[in-house]
């Protein structure tokens, strides 16, 4: 049964909604994943706070124009997966780049980080970088380590100082 107007208008209003909810939406063809694949898919993108949604391409036309958003009309065949990424900016790419590990056929037709298109080599890219914790932990670590050596230093001078002093009485005594 063909959905009534009513329902197009609602379901562009929940795109748009999304749109502007997330911090990054990724485009893709999930059409060859089996049943039991796109069920494990939905549990690890509800894990990673990321929501996917079958679109229809003249909604999402529709919805990208109410919203403002530009995007690549030519970039889009076939169906369309919106992978929509609310937490973690990485989280929808690197999710879509882990499953074309082992099924080479899914397509990503590209993506939009902060309202801005992305092709699908750059959706590829970015599932490369690491994660926001992750780079947070690396910048702690580079400044940690620093401090960590400074610290080692004076205790080691004051250390040898306790010694010479030790030896000192060592000696007199």
């Amino acid at each position: 049964m063909p959905k009534t107007r009513e329902q197009k208008e609602a379901e562009v209003r929940e795109i748009v909604e999304g749109l502007g909810e997330a911090k990054s939406v990724v485009l893709a063809d999930l059409s060859p994943l089996k049943v039991s694949e796109s069920t494990e898919l939905r549990h690890k993108a509800a894990e990673e706070d990321v929501k996917i949604r079958a679109v229809k391409k003249t909604l999402f036309h529709m919805a990208c124009e109410e919203a403002k958003v530009d995007y690549d009309e030519a970039a889009l065949d076939g169906s369309i997966m919106l992978l929509m990424g609310k937490g973690d900016e990485i989280a929808p790419a690197r999710l879509v780049a882990g499953l074309r590990k082992t099924h080479k056929e899914l397509g990503i037709h590209g993506g939009l980080l902060e309202s801005k298109w992305m092709s699908s080599a750059e959706v590829v890219a970015l599932a490369k970088l690491p994660s926001k914790d992750q780079l947070i932990a690396q910048v702690v670590g580079s400044v940690r380590a620093p401090l960590s050596g400074l610290v080692g230093v004076l205790q080691g001078n004051l250390r040898g100082f306790v010694y010479a002093l030790n030896a000192m009485k060592d000696s007199k005594s």
